[in-house]
Parts: C-alpha cells; structure tokens; sequence
C-alpha cells in the first residue's frame, strides 16, 4: 500500500457483471419508459420513432450526445463569423469544369518558359545564328583545314615510300642482271 495514503485501485478483485444481470436492467429500463409513456397518455396514438427513442432511453440519450456539438464558452450566444476562414465544399463530378483554362502555378510558367527558350535557342544554333555555333563552325574550320593538310602530306609521304620501294626494286633487279 503506499505510504500515507488511501489504497489504490491495484490488487483488488475486479467485479464483472453478468450478461443475464445486463439484459434485467435493461428490461426494467424498458419497463419503466411504457410506464411513463401510459401516464403521459400518448400510448399507440404517438409517433412510433419516439416510442421506439422511449423504449431504449439509454442508448437515445448517447446518440442525441454524439450529434449536438457542444459549443464552448459564449459561442451559443454570439454568432462569430470569421472572414478569413474558409469553408470547403464538395464539388460533385457533374460540377467540375475540365474545359476551361487551366492556372499554372509560377513554378510551372518558369518550366514552360524554360523550355521555349531553350527550344529557340536550339533552332538559332542549328541555324548558325548565335555566338557559340559561330565559334564551333570556326574551330569545325581549322580541324578540316589541319585535317586536310595532314592527309596530303601523308599522301606524299606514301607517294614517297612507293616511289623509294620501286627504285630499290629497279637497283636489286639490275644488280641481279649483271
């Protein structure tokens, strides 16, 4: 037990009820609400969904509960209505509008400004008209110029080769008539 106080809950037999004890409260319950229903003289002649509300008092009284909201402080009293608060509503399908134009957010705008300008770009550059295709057909050029004057002097230089190989050829066979 702890010190200095009452006992706790703890350690002590637990109590269930039975279900046979369940069901004789709730048929005195239901007795006592068609007692009460016979006093007040409504008997067949009342509404039946309140004689049904009547017949299980305890579990009306729970739903009634659950669909009043309880309003705190003086908001039963004073009717606020906040501007700045916004009220969502439910479109159905039949409601939406997928027709009309659509609003892009900046970020999509930026995107698509993006891309055309780099679309525009593309087509300048292929066309030669920007600073950095003018400066790639020069360098493309200068390479086929050194290109081409690697290949003629290697065409030489084979030319040469063949013409050497001939003449030792021509030599060795002269040298072999003897």
């Amino acid at each position: 037990m702890p010190k200095g106080r009452k006992g706790g809950h703890k350690g002590r037999a637990r109590q269930y009820t039975s279900p046979e004890e369940i069901d004789a409260q709730l048929q005195a319950e239901k007795q006592k609400a068609r007692e009460e229903q016979e006093e007040g003289g409504e008997g067949a002649t009342g509404d039946p969904k309140k004689e049904k509300k009547s017949l299980d008092s305890d579990e009306s009284d729970e739903d009634d509960e659950d669909y009043q909201q309880k309003r705190k402080g003086v908001e039963g009293l004073i009717d606020i209505e906040n501007p700045n608060r916004v009220i969502q509503t439910t479109k159905k399908v039949t409601q939406l509008d997928l027709d009309g134009p659509k609003e892009l957010s900046r970020r999509e705008r930026e995107e698509i400004e993006k891309q055309k300008a780099k679309e525009r770009y593309m087509k300048m550059h292929l066309a030669g008209k920007t600073e950095q295709a003018k400066a790639d057909l020069a360098r493309l050029a200068i390479i086929r110029k050194q290109r081409e004057e690697a290949a003629r002097k290697k065409e030489e230089e084979r030319k040469a080769k063949d013409e050497a190989a001939m003449a030792g050829k021509r030599l060795q066979s002269l040298s072999l008539n003897k």
